[in-house]
C-alpha cells in the first residue's frame, strides 16, 4: 500500500471537449465521498488546488496554459516525495499531468504510462474531426498533435514502447494507423473479452514497467460501461464493469514504481444520482494500492471519520496534552506550537494563573444566564472598556457571535438613529475578508466555498477591495451606515494593508457619519505587537471585535464593544445569549487580561515577531513569494505553481513544528505570545529544512 502523502489535484478544465460539463467535475469530486474512502482505506489524501483555464482566452491558449500550471504542480508533488492524483476535467488535462510527472524523473529514467479510455485520444489536428483538444492528449504527449500542446513535453515526448491502451471501442482509423506506426501496444475491448482483463492488464504493466524509471495510470471514466458510470464526457456503449476495473488496478496500484495516477472526464451533469462519482472513488482507492486501515488510523481516527461531519480536514496528528507552546501526541510525540488555535493560545497552553482560576470558578458558580446579575461580569465590562478605550460592553461566546451582534447594532444604529429606511441600510465590507461563517455573515463573503449552497443570503452588505481607502469612498452612499473591517486581514491570508489605510478609512467614516467597526477577534489582545492592531494607527473606532484570546485558550469567550450611543441601541430582548456573560467566562476573560498585562505579552509580540519577521525574511528560496505580518501574526505566501502549503504544514509536522495552511497559498505563524527567541530560532532551522528538503535551493540573503 502507498506510505505517502496522496496530493489531489483538480484540473478544472472542459474547454478542450464539446461538452464543458467535465470542468465542474474536481470540484464535485472533492465534495463527494472519494477523500473519505481513500482516508478508510489507510491513505492520507490532501487536496492541493483545483486549477482553472483563465477566463477570456482562446480554447487552445486556455488548454494550455492550464496544461503547463499542471505539469508545473505535479512536477513539484513528485519531487517532494508526494504522490499526484489528478481529477480532470476533459482528458486534454493528461499533457500537463504526465509532463510534469515525466520532468520529474527524467533523470532517474523514462516514464511508462497505462492509458486506460474507451478512446484513442490520439488525433492530430489534421485528423480530427471535432477539433476538441480531448481527443489530442496521448498524441501530444507522443511528439504529435497540436504544436503548442506537444511543446509541453520539452523536447522529451513518451516513448512509444512503453506507452500501451486498454479498453479501447471507439476509434477513428487515423488514429490507429499512428499508434501502429508509432508502436503503441493497443489492447481493445475485444481483446480484453477474449484473455480477460487480468491478463491484459499484467501485459500493460509489463510494458509500461520494463525499462522505465516508474510508470503511471490514466484513467478516462468513459472506459466504464455507462450503465455503471453515466457521468462521463463522451459516453460509449459497451465497456469495462467497475469491479473487474477495480480489481485489476489493484493488482498493479501495488508495485512501488507507480508514481502518479489521473481520473479524468467526469461529468456531475450526467451523474444525478452521484454513482459515476463512487465508481471514480473506487478507482482510486484501487490505483493507491489500498487495502486495509493501518493501525494508526483506528481508535479515535475512526471514531471521528465515522461520527462526524466532514467540515474540516486536520493535520494527521492527535494531540492529547499541552504546556506552554508545546503540545503531545498519543505517541508522546513534542510539537512546537506556532498556530496556537488561530490566536485563541496567545497565553500558552493551560497557563496555570488561568487553569487556577477556571477551577476556582468552575468550583464556585459556573452559569446564571443572564437572567439574573452575577459578580464578575460587570468587572470584565469595566476591565474591557479601559484596556479598549471603548464606553460598553455585550458579551457573546465566539467571534461569529460578537460579529452577528456588531452587525445588528450597525443595522439598529443606522435606522433608528441615522434614519436610513430599516430595510435600506448597507453595511460595507471587503473583498477577501473572514468574518465567520454564519449565513449573514456569509453574505458578505468573497469566498466561493463558503458561500456555495448555503444561498440564498440576506442583502445589505457591499464587498470592496481592502486595502484601499479610495474605494470605501466610493462605496459610501446615503444607505450605507457602517465599515466592517479586519485590520490585518487573517485567514484571508496574513493580509496587512498600506500604512495609514485604517486611519484613512477613520476619517471617511466620520465624514459621512457611518460607523467604523473593527473586527479584531484574531489581532486584537496583543496579538500585533499592541493591545488593539488598531492603536498602530492611533484609531479609535466606534465599534470593536474581541475573541479567541479572551478566553484564554479554556473557554470560547468573546464581546462586542462600542462607544454608548451606538449600544445603547439595544434594550431588553433585543439580543441574548445563555451561556455569554456567565460568571465563569467572566472570571477567566479577567484573569486573561490580567495574565496579557503582568507578562507584557504586546511588548514580547512586537520584539520577537520583529525578530522572526526578518529572519524569514532573510531565506530566499524560489518557493517562497513573500513574507508579511505584524506581531507575531506572519504568513509565508508560496509560488502555487512550485509547493503546496498544504504539503509544507505536513513536512514541517513531521519535524515537530504544528501550523495551518490557508487560502490555499500561505502558511501562517502564530505562536502563543509566551514564545521565546530560542523557541523561534528553533522553528526557523525546521523552516529553512523543510523549504530546502521540498527543493528550495535556499541561500540566505546578504
Amino acid at each position: 500500500m502507498l506510505n505517502r502523502t496522496v496530493c489531489i489535484v483538480g484540473a478544472a478544465c472542459g474547454r478542450g471537449a464539446p461538452d464543458a460539463g467535465c470542468e465542474a467535475g474536481p470540484e464535485a469530486l472533492r465534495r463527494s465521498l472519494l477523500s473519505t474512502q481513500l482516508w478508510r482505506a489507510g491513505l492520507n489524501p490532501v487536496w492541493d488546488a483545483i486549477l482553472r483555464p483563465k477566463a477570456g482566452s482562446a480554447t487552445t491558449e486556455a488548454v494550455r496554459e492550464l496544461c503547463a500550471r499542471l505539469s508545473r504542480r505535479v512536477r513539484s508533488i513528485a519531487e517532494s516525495d508526494a504522490f499526484p492524483l489528478v481529477l480532470g476535467g476533459d482528458h486534454s488535462c493528461a499533457i500537463g499531468t504526465w509532463s510534469g510527472v515525466a520532468d520529474a524523473v527524467r533523470a532517474r529514467g523514462p516514464l511508462g504510462l497505462i492509458w486506460i479510455d474507451a478512446h484513442m485520444d490520439a488525433h492530430t489536428p489534421a485528423t480530427s474531426p471535432s477539433s476538441a483538444l480531448h481527443g489530442m492528449p496521448l498524441a501530444c504527449l507522443l511528439g504529435h498533435g497540436e504544436p503548442s500542446l506537444v511543446a509541453l513535453m520539452n523536447g522529451h515526448p513518451l516513448a512509444p514502447e512503453h506507452v500501451c491502451l486498454v479498453g479501447v471501442r471507439s476509434f477513428e482509423a487515423d488514429e490507429a494507423e499512428l499508434l501502429s506506426r508509432l508502436g503503441v501496444r493497443v489492447f481493445s475491448m475485444d481483446e480484453i473479452d477474449r484473455r480477460g482483463l487480468g491478463e491484459v492488464m499484467a501485459d500493460a504493466h509489463a510494458i509500461a514497467t520494463s525499462g522505465t524509471a516508474a510508470f503511471g495510470i490514466t484513467i478516462d471514466l468513459d472506459v466504464i460501461d455507462p450503465g455503471e458510470a453515466p457521468g462521463v464526457g463522451s459516453p460509449v456503449p459497451w465497456g469495462l464493469e467497475a469491479a473487474t476495473l477495480t480489481h485489476a488496478l489493484a493488482a498493479v496500484g501495488s508495485d512501488p514504481r507507480l508514481v502518479a495516477a489521473e481520473i479524468a472526464e467526469y461529468n456531475p451533469r450526467a451523474d444525478a444520482d452521484a454513482h459515476t462519482a463512487s465508481v471514480a472513488a473506487q478507482l482510486a482507492t484501487a490505483v493507491l494500492g489500498a487495502g486495509q486501515a493501518r493501525d494508526d488510523r483506528q481508535g479515535v481516527y475512526e471514531l471521528e471519520w465515522r461520527y462526524g461531519a466532514h467540515n474540516y480536514d486536520p493535520l494527521p496528528v492527535t494531540l492529547v496534552r499541552g504546556e506552554g507552546v508545546y503540545v503531545w501526541d498519543e505517541h508522546g510525540r513534542q510539537f512546537l506550537d506556532m498556530m496556537s488555535a488561530y490566536s485563541a493560545v496567545s497565553h500558552g497552553h493551560c497557563h496555570p494563573r488561568l487553569t487556577r482560576v477556571l477551577a476556582q470558578q468552575a468550583g464556585t458558580l459556573n452559569v446564571t444566564s443572564r437572567a439574573y446579575r452575577n459578580d464578575r461580569l460587570p468587572l470584565l465590562f469595566e476591565r474591557l472598556c479601559e484596556i479598549t478605550g471603548q464606553e460598553a460592553v455585550l458579551p457573546a461566546n465566539t467571534g461569529l457571535e460578537a460579529v452577528e451582534v456588531a452587525i445588528k447594532a450597525a443595522r439598529k444604529w443606522g435606522a433608528k438613529v441615522k434614519g436610513v429606511p430599516q430595510d435600506q441600510v448597507e453595511i460595507i465590507a471587503c473583498e477577501g475578508n473572514f468574518h465567520g461563517r454564519s449565513i449573514t455573515i456569509l453574505a458578505m463573503s468573497s469566498e466561493a466555498q463558503y458561500r456555495d449552497g448555503f444561498g440564498p443570503f440576506p442583502p445589505g452588505f457591499v464587498r470592496i477591495p481592502f486595502g484601499d481607502a479610495a474605494a470605501l469612498e466610493q462605496a459610501v452612499s446615503p444607505r450605507t451606515v457602517a465599515f466592517l473591517v479586519e485590520p490585518i486581514q487573517g485567514e484571508g491570508g496574513i493580509i496587512v494593508p498600506p500604512p495609514g489605510y485604517l486611519a484613512q478609512c477613520a476619517e471617511i467614516c466620520r465624514r459621512h457619519d457611518i460607523l467604523l467597526i473593527c473586527d479584531e477577534v484574531q489581532t486584537g489582545l496583543g496579538r500585533t505587537g499592541r493591545m488593539l492592531a488598531c492603536d498602530h494607527e492611533r484609531v479609535r473606532p466606534d465599534g470593536l471585535i474581541l475573541g479567541k484570546a479572551l478566553g484564554g485558550g479554556l473557554l470560547p469567550i468573546s464581546a462586542f464593544l462600542a462607544r454608548r450611543d451606538v449600544m445603547d441601541v439595544f434594550r431588553p430582548g433585543d439580543h441574548g445569549s445563555t451561556f455569554a456573560g456567565s460568571p465563569l467566562a467572566a472570571a477567566v476573560a479577567l484573569a486573561a487580561i490580567d495574565v496579557l498585562l503582568d507578562e507584557h505579552l504586546p511588548e514580547r509580540a512586537a520584539e520577537l515577531g520583529d525578530y522572526f519577521l526578518r529572519q524569514l525574511r532573510s531565506i530566499t528560496s524560489p518557493l517562497v513569494r513573500e513574507v508579511r505580518g505584524k506581531g507575531l501574526l506572519i504568513g509565508i505566501e508560496f509560488e502555487p505553481e512550485a509547493v503546496s502549503p498544504r504539503l509544507v504544514c505536513e513536512k514541517l509536522l513531521e519535524r515537530g513544528v504544528l501550523t495551518k495552511d490557508t487560502h490555499h497559498t500561505v502558511v501562517r505563524f502564530a505562536p502563543p505570545l509566551i514564545v521565546t527567541r530560542a523557541q523561534i530560532d528553533e522553528a526557523l532551522v525546521v523552516i529553512r529544512e523543510v523549504l530546502l528538503g521540498l527543493g528550495g535551493r535556499l541561500r540566505t540573503a546578504a
